[in-house]
């Protein structure tokens, strides 16, 4: 790597290399040739004069692209697809005459911008269903674990550590179906020609409205799409990009969440990402654990989530059937939304495959709490013994208060039960009131919950794509 001009981070430290690949220019330019010999393959089968050595010669030169020559040829004639037209032709000579027959910039371009969408979605996908995969064996492992849940980041009725899990793969389980209904639907451009119209291949097959129908049908078919944009100007709707960028803007909105939390959980000291060996929190606080790959995962979502907003601005100020400024605008959006994607969920799975627990702690926690969460049954026992509810209530009021002081203040223990067990009132003993600071009595279904959840929403689906589980993801500092 040179170190003399700006490099992307996102290429540099943060994508992995499968994404780098999709968005790299061999696979554009070559996706580019492939789009060239379907063109010409569809062409020669609905009639056109093109011999099969002619596709057989495009064909063995679809992978060796003089990228010198091409340079040349952009700075001579200002155009890159007639720059690597005639980069083509010239390691093609007999199909030299039939290179992009009928077609316009966009017909590459454009459908090759799909393409690797499409392949960028498929990775985004396979690292969707892995990340969920360690989630769910965390949420097994830890379903029966209570700990404090919070509202407001105020003490709240207890949760179990696994049931929270569930709610960040909640998350990630709306974003694969969102992912996975953009690709059912995702349409190519096909052969529309340089305003949509399709008037140079009516030409090309003379008139014959059925074939020019074909050809759109067999290219989507030979590049794996379901259909092709029914109509378009030069180019497809803009408003695709917007629409997938979405979906990533929403994994990334997935991540932050996730990150939020296990920042927070971090500082309490109940749960921890993954801290290596060798690694340095501070180079000036030796004893320091940031949370590295959480704030790295929060800043990266941070810059999806606007990246996003791009490809709206951009499908929203197209004029007629095509204008130029979107080119530049898309050159750069959307590759580093992917590759921002990507890295956000190489992140998660790393981080996903090494929490630390720590069962003290959160046992500690939520014992300082449940004194003040027993209060209600405290006073339901208290009424059916013959106390007065509302006098009992204001009671147990008042000793919250005090004992919430007293830990607030001075720093102690919560005394709340002893100040209970004080008043005659409510007839009960510390014995008694101390049995019921059983945590497992407090979270509710948050066990079964999460059972069923993983039982009936996770582990089918995981089932159904086991063939990509196991990937693993190595960060990279």
């Amino acid at each position: 790597m040179s170190n003399d001009n700006y490099t992307s981070p996102l290429s540099s430290r943060y994508a992995s290399r499968e994404m780098q690949f999709l968005f790299s220019a061999d696979n554009k330019f070559q996706t580019w040739r492939r789009l060239w010999i379907v063109l010409a393959e569809t062409e020669q089968e609905l009639g056109l004069p093109i011999t099969d050595e002619q596709l057989a010669e495009l064909r063995a030169h679809a992978e060796d692209i003089d990228y010198a020559a091409a340079a040349v040829y952009e700075k001579k004639l200002r155009h890159d697809v007639m720059a690597h037209v005639h980069t083509y032709g010239d390691c093609c000579p007999a199909a030299r005459g039939i290179i992009h027959l009928g077609a316009t910039s966009c017909y590459v371009g454009d459908n090759t911008d799909i393409i690797i969408m499409r392949d960028a979605l498929r990775l985004l996908h396979s690292k969707l269903l892995n990340v969920i995969e360690r989630l769910a064996a965390f949420a097994d492992k830890y379903k029966d674990l209570p700990t404090l849940a919070f509202t407001h980041f105020q003490p709240a009725q207890p949760t179990t550590v696994g049931k929270r899990a569930c709610l960040w793969i909640q998350d990630l389980l709306l974003d694969l179906a969102e992912l996975e209904h953009r690709l059912e639907h995702l349409p190519l451009l096909g052969s529309k020609g340089t305003t949509g119209t399709q008037a140079s291949f009516l030409e090309l097959f003379a008139g014959d409205h059925e074939k020019v129908k074909e050809a759109d049908r067999r290219i989507a078919e030979k590049l794996g799409f379901a259909q092709c944009f029914a109509v378009s100007g030069q180019t497809y709707s803009r408003k695709l990009d917007s629409m997938v960028l979405n979906v990533l803007s929403g994994i990334a909105q997935s991540a932050h969440k996730f990150s939020n939390d296990l920042r927070l959980l971090q500082h309490l000291k109940e749960i921890e990402e993954p801290f290596e060996k060798n690694q340095i929190g501070s180079s000036a606080m030796a004893y320091k654990r940031n949370p590295m790959r959480s704030e790295r995962m929060a800043a990266l979502a941070r810059y999806l989530m606007i990246d996003a907003l791009n490809p709206a601005i951009t499908a929203a100020g197209q004029w007629f059937e095509r204008t130029l400024d979107d080119s530049a605008n898309k050159r750069l959006s959307v590759p580093e939304a992917f590759l921002a994607a990507d890295a956000i969920l190489e992140l998660y799975l790393n981080i996903s495959d090494g929490l630390v627990v720590y069962p003290k702690v959160i046992a500690r926690h939520l014992q300082a709490e449940l004194p003040f969460m027993a209060t209600e049954n405290i006073l339901m026992d208290a009424v059916k013994a013959g106390g007065d509810r509302q006098e009992l209530h204001e009671k147990i009021r008042q000793y919250s208060m005090q004992a919430a002081n007293r830990v607030k203040t001075e720093g102690a223990d919560n005394n709340l039960l002893e100040l209970i067990a004080a008043d005659s009132a409510f007839g009960a003993d510390l014995a008694s009131l101390q049995k019921l600071l059983r945590p497992e009595n407090y979270v509710g279904r948050a066990p079964e919950q999460t059972a069923e959840f993983l039982a009936e929403q996770v582990r089918p689906l995981l089932a159904e794509y086991a063939a990509e589980l196991g990937r693993t993801a190595e960060i990279n500092v």
